[in-house]
């Protein structure tokens, strides 16, 4: 008699995974949101390339038939969207990205929480035993927290991307035409800035943007954004900081 040897099944792994993804906001009139768009993406081509995308609907409320309409809009646009944030029980046809459920909007504080999380290292359970001492001991000194701030070192070349979703971002060098620098907090870059800049993302208003030569392609603060052909002109080639003033991205002199 024989006997069939048993059959090993592998079981299959389920990760969660928190990841950013920038957001379009359609608004009324939808005809003039899609021109800003479109000029948007003439002086950023390739800026949504292969990023995720959520379109975030919930100021439109639009009807079925034109979310079908307008994700097909966008993805003549090159935009894929990843998915749809909608109010309600709204059911999207299975050839529309999915609603997205249970989503927050990211902020550098979650994001260094989750990176905590991450690394088994639970920020209130941390605290907790820095505060306790044995008794007849001082307590030890805390070690200093690692540094918000990304420095690079070298120059940022066309087409390279620079993401730092925790702080600051400095370079040392310039930054070429056709490269990216994006960060939740200020920008600074002690060479030429030639790229696109866009700081204080994931909304931080009182971000900055700092560059010893201004002969930036788009610079953008917490969404508002001014191109290069909408720069004045005594502004080209100069030492410059742009900051939000009463919702309006102000580019000044900086010396």
């Amino acid at each position: 008699m024989t006997f069939a040897a048993p059959v090993e099944t592998k079981s299959i792994r389920f990760r969660a995974r928190s990841f950013v993804a920038f957001t379009l906001t359609p608004e009324t009139p939808l005809s003039e949101w899609l021109e800003s768009l479109d000029r948007w993406i003439g002086n950023s081509p390739g800026y949504f390339a292969g990023r995720p995308v959520v379109l975030n609907l919930n100021t439109l409320k639009p009807a079925i038939s034109q979310i079908e309409a307008l994700v097909a809009e966008l993805g003549l646009r090159g935009i894929r969207i990843y998915a749809i944030e909608l109010d309600g029980n709204t059911v999207l046809e299975p050839s529309l990205p999915p609603v997205l459920i249970g989503a927050k909007e990211a902020t550098a504080g979650l994001l260094m929480q989750a990176d905590q999380k991450a690394a088994g290292r639970p920020e209130e359970a941390g605290r907790a035993e820095e505060g306790r001492a044995e008794p007849g001991k001082q307590p030890e000194d805390r070690l200093p927290d690692a540094p918000a701030t990304l420095m690079v070192k070298t120059p940022i070349r066309s087409g390279q991307s620079i993401f730092h979703a925790h702080g600051d971002v400095i370079v040392l060098g310039s930054v070429a035409s056709g490269s990216e620098i994006v960060a939740a907090g200020s920008i600074h870059v002690y060479g030429t800035l030639r790229g696109r800049a866009s700081a204080g993302v994931l909304g931080h208003s009182a971000a900055r943007i700092f560059c010893r030569k201004n002969e930036a392609e788009l610079l953008s603060v917490d969404g508002w954004y001014c191109t290069a052909e909408e720069m004045e002109p005594a502004l080209r080639g100069k030492a410059v900081q742009a900051f939000l003033e009463k919702d309006t991205l102000r580019i000044a002199p900086f010396s």
